[in-house]
């Protein structure tokens, strides 16, 4: 496998984990006498800083222990993943910018983050052909079509929409009005119009409006207008600290109201920052499994960061969420390298569309990510979550919406 000529580029996230990418600073170049296969050269696009930097910080990290790990066991057929990590603090214009750093140091794919981002991007990740995986599940990016160089981990939030909808429609046991709480955002949008649409297209008994949500201290004011509604059930598409903060209003107002969170506020932090009796009875959609669901697929990440001292139970399911995303961009890179030729965005593109089902040992999406050709959407299933106890307690395993 040829690569591109690669130049070693110390980085914030290098530095972090040590990653010694060059294997000691010997030559690099391909097929040298005595020295190290190339480092293979990925970009990361993160939320350290910005409005989604409470979930995006586990995420990355999460990203960087797998690469750290991976490398410790001799990387990729030998080559280190060397990885440029920069936090962009959720502002496209600076996602944009880091885009073009990456290209210009010959990164051969991007690892990104938000909605806004992935989708102000692709065009120019289809020209340069740089496959591009991103924290972003929005439905458009799963069609090679129209975004041939994207590819999509998890149930988009469109299909998480309709799982959620799919179980309110029988927890209700009849009609029921449902109040969309949303961040006011393209990542909030995403999965509005989609989740009305199937409300129609399957005639669920339920009424569906949306609510952008503004950005105070508290909730009430958008909880009056939902009790106007008569709304039973909130679903939120947004990060875990304003869901925490719904479901603390709930309580202090005394609302007959049950939550039902999407991804990126489907998690422990949630819990956590809600107070175990605020979050008690509230119902997540998450495609990750969190630590207390035990699931094979968790024991790598914990014997890995048990040996840093730490723990998945600390970290939370959005550090699996991202070392999962970084392990089936990984076994992509294998599957290009081990076809020969020159390993290149557009070789990447190919094995990620060809190569078999990634096992996720239950974690991740469905359990398994494939992407094919003509879909780039790795998984419909999700699991669902309610809280008990404090604990995220498993009701189902691998929903789709057409479960």
């Amino acid at each position: 496998m040829k690569l591109r000529n690669l130049v070693t580029v110390g980085t914030s996230a290098a530095a972090i984990f040590a990653l010694a990418a060059c294997g000691g600073g010997g030559d690099t170049t391909p097929g040298a006498a005595g020295g190290d296969k190339a480092p293979i050269k990925l970009g990361i696009i993160a939320d350290l800083t910005g409005a989604t930097g409470d979930v995006g910080t586990p995420y990355n990290e999460g990203m960087l222990g797998y690469i750290d790990n991976l490398n410790a066991q001799g990387g990729v057929d030998g080559h280190k993943i060397e990885a440029m990590s920069n936090d962009y603090a959720y502002k496209v214009p600076a996602a944009e910018e880091l885009y073009k750093k990456y290209v210009n140091e010959d990164a051969i794919a991007i690892q990104g983050w938000g909605t806004g981002d992935s989708e102000a991007l692709r065009s120019k990740v289809a020209a340069d052909k740089l496959p591009f995986m991103s924290a972003s599940y929005a439905e458009p990016l799963t069609d090679p079509k129209e975004s041939p160089y994207n590819f999509v981990v998890a149930p988009t939030y469109s299909d998480q929409m309709r799982v959620a909808l799919n179980w309110i429609a029988k927890d209700a046991g009849g009609h029921a009005e449902v109040a969309v709480f949303h961040n006011d955002s393209p990542f909030g949008l995403a999965p509005v119009g989609d989740g009305k649409d199937w409300v129609a297209e399957k005639s669920l008994d339920l009424g569906f409006t949306a609510y952008p949500m503004p950005k105070t201290p508290n909730q009430v004011g958008l909880l009056t207008q939902a009790k106007s509604q008569g709304a039973k059930y909130i679903v939120i598409q947004n990060v875990s600290s304003p869901a925490a903060q719904v479901a603390k209003d709930i309580k202090a107002q005394g609302l007959d109201m049950k939550i039902v969170c999407l991804n990126w506020c489907a998690d422990e932090l949630f819990v956590k920052t809600a107070g175990a009796e605020n979050a008690e009875g509230h119902v997540l959609i998450s495609p990750v499994a969190p630590a207390s669901a035990n699931k094979p697929g968790h024991a790598a990440i914990d014997t890995y960061l048990k040996s840093k001292g730490g723990s998945l139970a600390d970290k939370g399911l959005h550090y699996a969420q991202g070392w999962y995303t970084m392990d089936v961009m990984a076994k992509g890179l294998s599957k290009a390298i081990a076809a020969g030729g020159e390993l290149n965005g557009e070789s990447l593109k190919t094995a990620l569309e060809t190569m078999d089902a990634v096992d996720t040992g239950g974690v991740l999406g469905s359990g398994t990510i494939k992407f094919t050709a003509d879909s780039h959407r790795g998984s419909t299933g999700t699991g669902i979550y309610q809280v008990k106890g404090g604990e995220l307690s498993e009701l189902a395993a691998n929903q789709t919406p057409e479960s």
